[in-house]
């Protein structure tokens, strides 16, 4: 029987106790996955995505499997680094636990080391897939049930020219997308402005269109941006400053007709409400990556709900399925997705899931089957292992 849709005899949800489910073993998986073209963007060129894979096993031979990013622009994290700090210090802590107690262990698992949130994530992933394998649910269902499940995600454009961001769009919006993001802070800011129009114009008013500076511009270069931008109708403007210059985020709130949005800035629970008691943004990119794992990314997204802040909820380039359906069972329980969604396993020339979650006319469905709702090949984990 398919492993997607198996549950262990006795697994039913009866209200009788439920038995252990063990983990008997925990492996780091480091990999590195091919791009199908580089992504750029200020600071950083992505040619392959170097990301951790966590599988967990349990007796009763089920398996759950979980992905982090690495991201050392965005929280710290190398791959090595990520390895070690599943292999030395949340494996013991893992191993030989009932998973069904996935909250305790998440709390213990997020007080065993400081940030390695990527790490902390990974194996959390791993045990909310491993949970709802065996119960029979899936991972938005583990969350309280979804209030939709068919989403719209985004389409990332960063080429050199104008001209070629256009020419992509165009074909895409062909293919049924309509909703664009825009890498900025690499070119001058007028040029940048000039170019967001420029597409604006092409692709019309009814796609949704953001732009992302990955903390790559000035304040004088930013608030140039958005006010030579205004015109282009941008929904939000991404992290334009560095991560730690809140008061240069607010002034810059204060001032530009682009709504605000964080994303290096926004690593915890704490973080966000003091960029939202600094009026610094107007809504948040919550990434499970930044925020160590499910449980906590599902209260980010509350917070934000409570608040009156918008959600873009994203992946990181770019991930394999293994996140992307992640992504999309939280985007499918949000509490809003005014701002949109971000997967990435589409910028992959490999996937490591046996049928990689597709993207059909610009939009995606939740995977229906148990936990994440993907099976992940095994083959192509071994042959994309990072050397």
């Amino acid at each position: 029987m398919d492993e997607t849709t198996a549950r262990p005899k006795g697994a039913a949800l009866s209200g009788r106790e439920e038995a252990p489910l063990i983990i008997t073993n925990v492996e780091a998986v480091p990999v590195a996955l091919p791009l199908k073209k580089p992504v750029v963007m200020a600071g950083e060129r992505v040619e392959r995505a170097y990301n951790l894979l966590v599988r967990i096993e349990a007796a009763n031979g089920l398996t759950g499997w979980g992905e982090a990013a690495s991201a050392p622009l965005m929280t710290g994290d190398v791959l090595p680094g990520m390895v070690a700090a599943v292999n030395n210090h949340l494996a013991p802590l893992v191993r030989g636990q009932d998973a069904l107690r996935r909250a305790e262990i998440a709390r213990r698992c997020a007080q065993a080391l400081l940030h390695n949130t990527g790490a902390k994530c990974a194996v959390d992933m791993a045990i909310n897939d491993l949970v709802g394998r065996h119960l029979g649910v899936s991972v938005a269902d583990l969350f309280g049930g979804s209030l939709r499940d068919t989403l719209r995600p985004m389409y990332l454009l960063g080429n050199p020219k104008v001209e070629e961001d256009v020419a992509e769009a165009e074909g895409k919006l062909a293919e049924g997308w309509s909703f664009f993001k825009l890498k900025i802070g690499i070119k001058h800011p007028l040029d940048e402005a000039r170019a967001a129009i420029e597409i604006r114009r092409h692709l019309g008013d009814a796609v949704a269109l953001c732009a992302d500076a990955n903390m790559g511009m000035t304040f004088a270069n930013a608030r140039l941006f958005a006010q030579n931008a205004r015109d282009a109708g941008l929904l939000f403007m991404e992290q334009p400053l560095r991560s730690d210059d809140i008061d240069g985020m607010a002034a810059l709130a204060r001032s530009s007709p682009i709504p605000l949005s964080g994303d290096e800035s926004v690593g915890d629970l704490s973080s966000l409400l003091l960029l939202h008691r600094s009026g610094a943004i107007q809504g948040a990119n919550i990434k499970i990556i930044k925020m160590g794992g499910i449980a906590a990314t599902v209260q980010a997204m509350s917070v934000c709900g409570a608040l009156g802040l918008s959600i873009n909820l994203a992946g990181k380039v770019a991930e394999s399925s293994v996140a992307a359906a992640a992504i999309v069972q939280l985007g499918c329980i949000a509490p809003n997705l005014d701002w949109g969604l971000n997967i990435t396993n589409h910028y992959l020339a490999e996937d490591v899931a046996d049928r990689p979650l597709a993207i059909e006319r610009g939009t995606v469905r939740r995977p229906r089957g148990p936990g994440l709702g993907i099976v992940v090949s095994e083959e192509k984990v071994n042959r994309l292992r990072a050397k």
